[in-house]
């Protein structure tokens, strides 16, 4: 079996989530405080949301398309910023600038939804990443495979949705490991090529292993 290069290291994640004090009550003011808060703002709505609502098969992906549905009543525009694949984006400025066309486009085409008040305001909040090592790394693909059963869905988030905002843009932790260090590139590829829209964090662990284990002979 294969030794890696160098060792993955598993990392523990905790998200600090912190209020910024901007609000919206109505799409026009969405679309405001979509152009002018944080990067750390845009992650915490887009990818970290991801994790919050693991079970990822019930309801939309993102807060502002899940605050677009139950609040302002508007399922196409909930709809249309659900269809965007945070994993087309190198950068939180790009999916900044896909999410305020698509808004800008829904209120050219519904003029009399932008200052329709919603049901309720929409806050919006930071994360704030802490990551620290835990005990779990590997060497060998088989040592992956049983860290990767063991570790937290919030280790999975870290490494399989958020790291795509990390160097190399938009590849996982584990694809680029595999493909680095094992020189398994046909394995990485499929690795990455796992949806995180319709499987849960749980459903990404599940595929993982399954992609990795006629891997483990070679």
């Amino acid at each position: 079996m294969k030794v890696a290069k160098a060792p993955f290291r598993f990392m523990a994640a905790a998200i600090l989530t912190r209020v910024t004090g901007q609000r919206a009550v109505t799409l026009a003011e969405l679309l405001d405080g979509i152009r002018l808060c944080s990067d750390d703002s845009i992650f915490n709505h887009t990818f970290q949301s991801l994790q919050q609502h693991h079970f990822l098969t019930e309801g939309f992906s993102n807060d502002f398309a899940q605050w677009a549905l139950a609040a302002c009543n508007e399922p196409r525009l909930a709809e249309c910023l659900s269809s965007l694949d945070i994993r087309q984006y190198p950068a939180l400025d790009d999916l900044r600038t896909e999410l305020v066309r698509a808004l800008e486009t829904y209120l050219r085409e519904a003029p009399d939804s932008a200052q329709r008040r919603a049901f309720e305001p929409f806050y919006f909040c930071e994360a704030i990443t802490v990551a620290v090592p835990t005990r779990w790394q590997a060497q060998t693909l088989a040592e992956f495979c049983e860290a990767l059963s063991l570790v937290s869905i919030h280790t999975v988030h870290f490494h399989f949705v958020a790291a795509r905002l990390r160097e190399p843009l938009t590849v996982n932790d584990f694809s680029f490991w595999i493909e680095e260090s094992l020189g398994l590139k046909e394995l990485a590829d499929s690795i990455d090529q796992i949806d995180i829209y319709t499987n849960t964090l749980e459903g990404v662990r599940t595929r993982l292993l399954v992609e990795a284990t006629p891997w483990l002979t070679a």
